[in-house]
């Protein structure tokens, strides 16, 4: 009796576990179906990007576990007991409310987990293989990403960032303009000889392009934001810094590091805002973001015009520290960068920068941020963000060289240089792989050609103008023959005279000025001279006889072949003397330069509507072909109104290049070499700034031919190359 007893008890025992097990099989399995409907149903447009080979194993478990699910189902009810069963309420989850960063998987089994069906390991896979899968995810991301953008629309968050870079471009564009307007008064001020003279624009330029090639591919390493931080702050610094130096070798380090600084601007920001525009609205806002390189030149030409002539606003501490206005307008020039600066650390990273590198919460946390702030911003604030999980790349590992932790922290700083230059130069070398091999020859010839006529043309031009008004006022000159001047007093300005052969006996000149005043072949016979300047002016083979000098700045330099007999100097002047007094011409040339920015305006406004109706190809090709042309006009200008009016509409005509070629060279590379591209292009856009500097510099006053020839062929040869170029308008960002 027990015994049969216990055999029953035995019986039920197992009877009641099985049931048991079965019930918790089938509660498991209903959850992962309905974990499975949820996604589908909030992914649905995200799922047709998934792998097939995952959609049939997939339905493969479903077809083998159907059964079981279905058993299991049926004895669900007798399956029951007081110590298991119950309703986890508090679990729940409601649609709408915070859920945290999505748990990002990436297909590798957990520890304790068998890998049922799972791929090769990595380690077992050549590094050929490897690269195919990433690329593979990279054109998958590619697709996904752009759904995203969409889903998270256009707004406020773009508009943010729209002022905030533009802040950062419109400092590249005071950078450039600010080597032209400096230029004269710099070398003037730090009494440059004409051996020397031209150094400031090329030292600028070639600080720019290390700037652009190491800045752009640094990006691609540690980031969009931080790169643009850190090369904005250099250029801040080292500008403000430029603007207190005294020494001119001092001066020209100063701003090559500027340069070298804002060289990053270019590359970054392009790259940097077209990773959170949607395909639809990035070759037009793209080219709005390029007005603000214009409102640079405009900021640029007003404050020179504004400061530099007023010789009133400098000031001095003794003979050996002199802060002229010029000094003051560079200043003022670092005012937009350092705003860039502040603006940029309220900003977030790229979020397509942080999926590249395999950070996909970080990416998912910025990516909800702009499509909240851009619903929030649309009185939609109920909005859920539905995207649960990004597509990342496979991640290959590099080799790094581990140091010791107990190693010299100097030689720790020089290794993580030694890496990251590694790092650059190997993205760099991919830039030269196929498929954009070709891409690339052909966008560093564009580049190249359209920048050497440009910027040639925009240092060269101002010297143009000076020349032309130069030629004008010596037609002006006064020439005076064997004068002999006795006992007379000269306290008034005398300009532009030549005296020849003459004889001033017992005369004072007290507190004058000689402005483009030439003697030759003239005596000084007991002279006196006090408190005289003397711009432009020059004493050749004149004599001095018993005569003295206190406070001029009448030295060596101005007494060519002369000679000084028993004659005395007492507190000359040091240094250069600046004046700006009835000197109209930099006015003129401020002027100039501010008519020939602002005529860039319309250029602006006509390629951002059109850059996605005609293609950027056409847009490209047709405006460097147009401004070779009208470059080649200016040849035929014989007056300076002539002039100015050929050099608004070269301006005007070349904007439209410049603008459609920053969007296809941001849309032609991958995510993971967009900068490092970019950068390349920018550092051959100033090596060939540099050398239209130093070409067309050499011939002001000798040939105006030359230089607006070399100019218009170059141009129309760029164009053509250009309209070699793939059409990206309708490409997604890779």
């Amino acid at each position: 009796m027990d015994e049969t007893h216990n055999r029953t008890t035995l019986v039920k025992g197992a009877k009641d576990i099985a049931k048991e097990a079965k019930r918790h099989a089938a509660k498991n399995f209903n959850k992962a179906v309905d974990r499975a409907s949820d996604e589908y149903s909030t992914q649905r447009s995200y799922n047709r990007f998934q792998n097939e080979g995952e959609e049939e194993n997939y339905d493969h478990y479903n077809q083998q576990d159907g059964l079981y699910a279905d058993n299991a189902a049926s004895d669900e009810e007798g399956a029951s007991s007081d110590a298991t069963e119950g309703h986890d309420d508090e679990d729940e989850i409601y649609e709408g409310e915070y859920q945290g960063v999505p748990a990002y998987s990436d297909g590798k089994p957990q520890d304790g987990q068998v890998a049922l069906g799972q791929p090769v390991s990595d380690s077992l896979k050549g590094r050929k293989e490897l690269e195919n899968e990433r690329q593979a995810d990279e054109e998958e991301l590619a697709q996904q990403y752009e759904l995203i953008m969409q889903e998270c629309g256009h707004g406020r968050f773009q508009w943010q960032l729209f002022f905030v870079l533009g802040l950062a471009l419109m400092s590249d564009g005071v950078e450039v303009f600010v080597v032209g307007f400096v230029l004269p008064s710099a070398e003037t001020d730090m009494c440059v000889p004409n051996s020397g003279a031209g150094w400031l624009g090329s030292i600028v330029y070639l600080g720019m392009m290390f700037g652009a090639f190491f800045w752009g591919g640094l990006s691609d390493k540690v980031g969009r934001k931080q790169c643009l931080l850190i090369s904005m702050s250099v250029n801040g610094f080292f500008a403000f810094l430029s603007s207190f130096v005294q020494g001119y070798s001092t001066f020209l380090f100063c701003r090559m590091v500027s340069g070298f600084g804002i060289g990053g601007a270019v590359p970054i920001v392009f790259s940097y805002f077209a990773e959170v525009l949607a395909r639809e609205k990035r070759g037009e806002h793209l080219s709005w973001l390029c007005m603000f390189w214009m409102i640079g030149g405009i900021y640029a030409s007003a404050m020179a015009w504004a400061i530099i002539p007023h010789y009133g606003w400098s000031f001095s501490m003794g003979s050996a520290y002199q802060f002229h206005s010029w000094r003051v307008f560079v200043v003022v020039c670092a005012l937009p960068c350092v705003s860039a600066v502040v603006a940029l650390t309220f900003m977030p990273e790229s979020p397509r920068f942080y999926l590249e590198n395999g950070k996909h919460d970080e990416a998912w946390m910025v990516l909800k941020q702009i499509h909240d702030t851009n619903m929030r911003a649309r009185g939609e604030p109920e909005r859920v963000f539905t995207v649960n999980r990004i597509k990342v790349p496979k991640q290959l590992d590099e080799l790094v060289e581990m140091q010791n932790e107990s190693a010299n922290p100097v030689l720790k700083v020089l290794y993580k240089i030694k890496a990251e230059l590694t790092g650059i130069w190997s993205t760099f070398m991919k830039c030269f792989n196929y498929p954009v091999k070709e891409n690339t020859m052909k966008l560093a010839a564009v580049w190249f050609t359209l920048s050497f006529g440009y910027y040639g043309l925009s240092v060269w031009f101002p010297d143009v103008i000076k020349h032309l008004q130069a030629d004008e006022y010596a037609s002006r000159v006064k020439i005076h023959n064997n004068e002999h001047i006795e006992d007379f007093t000269f306290n008034f300005t005398l300009e532009n005279q030549i005296h020849k052969n003459s004889v001033f006996l017992n005369d004072r000149f007290i507190g004058m000025k000689f402005k483009a005043v030439t003697f030759v072949n003239t005596s000084f016979i007991n002279c006196y001279f006090e408190d005289v300047s003397s711009v432009g002016s020059f004493f050749r083979n004149c004599i001095f006889v018993d005569s003295f000098f206190y406070n001029t700045d009448i030295d060596d330099a101005k007494l060519t072949n002369s000679r000084v007999n028993n004659s005395s100097f007492h507190h000359n002047k040091t240094g250069c003397q600046m004046t700006y007094e009835d000197d109209y011409s930099a006015y003129w040339v401020y002027f100039v330069n501010f008519l020939g920015t602002l005529a860039v305006l319309p250029g602006n406004i006509v390629s951002a509507l059109l850059m996605d109706k005609i293609g950027r190809l056409s847009m490209l090709g047709g405006s460097m072909v147009l401004s070779g042309i009208s470059c080649f006009f200016l040849w035929f200008g014989t007056s300076e109104s002539m002039m100015i009016f050929m050099l608004c509409l070269y301006n005007g005509l070349s904007i439209s290049a410049w603008n459609s070629l920053d969007v296809v060279t941001t849309e032609l590379y991958p995510t993971d070499r967009r900068g490092t591209g970019f950068g390349f292009c920018n550092a051959i856009c100033k090596l060939a700034a540099v050398l239209g500097n130093l070409i067309f510099g050499s011939l002001v006053g000798i040939t105006k031919a030359i230089p607006i020839l070399l100019a218009s062929s170059v141009l129309v040869c760029g164009g053509l190359v250009g309209l070699r170029l793939p059409d990206t308008r309708a490409n997604v960002l890779m």
